[in-house]
């Protein structure tokens, strides 16, 4: 994706942390020519030898399932907070814009085995069982329940190359107060931008 040098994040911690916190992303690859997206979980985690992946899952049914081939490449989005900035906040006049932070993974695809599968959704419910009162475990679910995992195929995707842009109104540092202050005000959404730009204050 294009990322103007001053917004490009090269923090590789940071990025990890950002998808773990960010797992909801957009799997795309080709169809016949057209692209084609798919909103799904997809985990960081390790491989055998230890190179960084992300682990997901989609339904048979989906026909991006029957495009996945091992080796092929794909491409990941994640989505963190975003806003628009209203020119209004700064001290001298200039066109609004957009604040926001998101990262573009490339990598190659392999299928996974029926028992590899399996230990991805142990690990997937594990992770965000763990907010709930009364935490489920896919060892508490009947046969009967469990037979819907033949429904859909996993997969690895080894991480190739990561693009990543943070951008937090970068160069106009003497209007920072007043867009936090502006963005505090408002919903959930602007606060985080907010919170973004706080962090980076020096």
């Amino acid at each position: 994706m294009f990322i103007p040098e001053h917004y490009k994040n090269t923090d590789t911690k940071e990025i990890h942390d950002f998808l773990k916190n960010n797992s909801f992303g957009i799997l795309i690859n080709t169809i016949e020519g057209k692209p084609w997206g798919t909103h799904i979980p997809l985990e960081l985690s390790k491989n055998s030898v230890d190179k960084d992946i992300l682990v997901g899952h989609i339904a048979k049914a989906n026909l991006q399932s029957k495009n996945l081939v091992d080796g092929d490449e794909v491409l990941c989005i994640f989505n963190g907070p975003h806003s628009y900035i209203s020119s209004s906040w700064y001290k001298e006049e200039e066109v609004p814009t957009w604040n926001y932070i998101a990262v573009h993974v490339y990598g190659t695809i392999k299928i996974q085995t029926s028992e590899e599968l399996l230990q991805s959704l142990h690990e997937l419910v594990d992770k965000y069982e763990q907010q709930s009162d009364h935490p489920i475990s896919l060892n508490d679910m009947s046969q009967k329940t469990m037979r819907q995992v033949k429904g859909i195929i996993g997969f690895e995707i080894e991480i190739n190359d990561i693009q990543a842009v943070n951008k937090l109104s970068q160069g106009r540092e003497h209007d920072h107060q007043k867009i936090i202050h502006e963005l505090d005000k408002q919903g959930a959404p602007e606060k985080a931008v907010a919170d973004e730009m706080k962090k980076r204050m020096p």
